[in-house]
């Protein structure tokens, strides 16, 4: 009778741990689509997680705090972005600069992201020919 319940116990653990590991995975993973994919989607993108990436629309940033609404663009396509994270957005995120948003995709055609990451364009662009360089130029000074 002993071993019954011990492995009546081990069985209920497995599973139980079983179904927490599926869930968990289910609920935390996100699919990487552009804004065009996002719009073909359909009803399917009210229900996922999403990492919707584009540039963002010169003079559609709106903050509030550590929340923002801003625009995406990707290729004429635009989304409309409402970012309430537990951070304020990066230093990086300005207009015209790459950014990522991490959330879902309501009914109300906005984008409802929790994580943002950007990437400041200008900053990673090579010089203009005739230009010096920006940022550190430590590593393009001569050796004497």
């Amino acid at each position: 009778m002993a071993p019954i319940k011990i492995i009546t116990a081990a069985v209920l653990i497995l599973a139980t741990v079983g179904w927490l590991a599926y869930t968990g995975v289910r609920d935390t993973k996100s699919y990487y689509c552009t804004i065009s994919e996002l719009n073909a989607m359909g009803k399917k993108a009210y229900s996922r997680n999403l990492r919707v990436a584009g540039n963002v629309q010169p003079g559609s940033i709106q903050r509030a705090g550590t929340n923002a609404h801003f625009v995406l663009l990707e290729q004429g396509n635009a989304l409309q972005v409402n970012y309430q994270g537990s951070e304020p957005p990066p230093d990086t995120f300005k207009d015209d600069a790459q950014a990522l948003a991490v959330g879902t995709y309501g009914r109300d055609g906005v984008f409802h992201a929790t994580q943002l990451q950007a990437k400041c364009a200008s900053k990673y662009a090579p010089a203009k020919p005739g230009e010096a360089p920006a940022g550190n130029t430590a590593m393009l000074a001569p050796v004497k």
